[in-house]
């Protein structure tokens, strides 16, 4: 079945990975101290558990035959609330969060937190709300008992 996007609200017309590259390419690498030996087992443990969640939803997505296409959230087939989605409603794009995060660590650049943060506030403006209505109208009773249990981040 297919559905039009909710009225009311607007189309994503930025794909997350753009936001998710930006916000890579304004880290950039600057001269200062390197991070340590601690930061970096910090880095490598936020960015294994990032991919974790990337993948892992990504992976449920795939099995569960829906889209992953965030540029059409109205095409959704199914609602995933298992694997990484039983913890937050966004686990592909706090994956990405996450690893710019691990980034910036990893490079002793916690300048290249803002951009991290950046991408957070422009995905959950620009990206989240358009899908949650898309899945408000598609899936009604289940979706508003998943966002009730679910957090819409951590």
């Amino acid at each position: 079945m297919r559905v039009s996007a909710p009225s009311g609200t607007s189309r994503p017309t930025v794909p997350p990975l753009a936001w998710f590259l930006l916000a890579a390419a304004a880290q950039r690498p600057g001269r200062g101290r390197r991070a340590g030996k601690v930061s970096q087992l910090v880095a490598v443990g936020v960015a294994a558990a990032s991919g974790w969640l990337l993948l892992g939803s990504l992976g449920r997505f795939r099995r569960s035959g829906t889209t992953v296409d965030p540029l059409t959230p109205a095409r959704a087939g199914s609602l995933v609330t298992d694997g990484p989605n039983a913890h937050t409603r966004n686990p592909m794009y706090l994956g990405m969060a996450g690893l710019l995060v691990g980034r910036a660590l990893w490079r002793g650049r916690l300048s290249g937190l803002a951009s991290a943060a950046a991408f957070a506030v422009a995905i959950d403006r620009f990206q989240i709300p358009a899908e949650e209505a898309a899945l408000r109208q598609l899936f009604p009773g289940d979706y508003a008992e998943y966002a009730q249990r679910v957090p819409r981040w951590l």
